[in-house]
């Protein structure tokens, strides 16, 4: 297992090309993150996964197969993998991230381009809602300071008010 390799595998490097491609910039294995996402997109506020069928126990996909010698070990070894991916993503989404999975499967010839144009519209969606939230946050802010402003003058107001009798 030490000649497996966790970052810029060739279905990362793929993903990564293709987005790269199409005008999408990105960080690579960010360890600011928690779980070292494989790609960030800060300005989409979106972090992206990409998940090996096998040791992230893809369900329902053909390349994920128990194997038949140490089995309970293999299952209790993807059955962690699996239990800290959704941690991962409970940290990142509480946050305000948006989380992408990209199976290995998915990124073969025959899914390539359905692939690719669902991250696609996940990372347009997600940049979306958070130009919107941010957007929001802005006009709330504003309007706390207006408020403030007319509660100093009130404030103003009173004082001068007291000091004239």
């Amino acid at each position: 297992m030490s000649s497996i390799h966790s970052t810029s595998t060739k279905p990362e490097l793929k993903l990564r090309k293709e987005l790269w491609r199409r005008g999408y910039r990105y960080r690579v294995n960010d360890k600011r993150f928690a779980g070292t996402p494989d790609l960030v997109l800060p300005k989409y506020r979106t972090a992206i996964f990409v998940h090996g069928c096998f040791w992230h126990g893809h369900k329902g996909c053909k390349t994920y197969v128990v194997p038949k010698t140490n089995t309970s070990f293999w299952v209790e070894k993807i059955t962690r993998n699996q239990q800290r991916d959704e941690d991962v993503w409970r940290q990142l989404e509480a946050k305000g991230w948006d989380v992408g999975i990209v199976w290995e499967c998915e990124l073969t010839k025959k899914n390539f381009d359905a692939t690719i144009s669902r991250v696609e519209k996940e990372i347009r969606a997600n940049g979306a809602a958070y130009l919107r939230s941010k957007e929001e946050r802005a006009r709330i802010r504003q309007q706390h300071a207006i408020e403030i402003r007319e509660q100093k003058e009130l404030h103003n107001q009173l004082l001068s008010e007291i000091r004239r009798k």
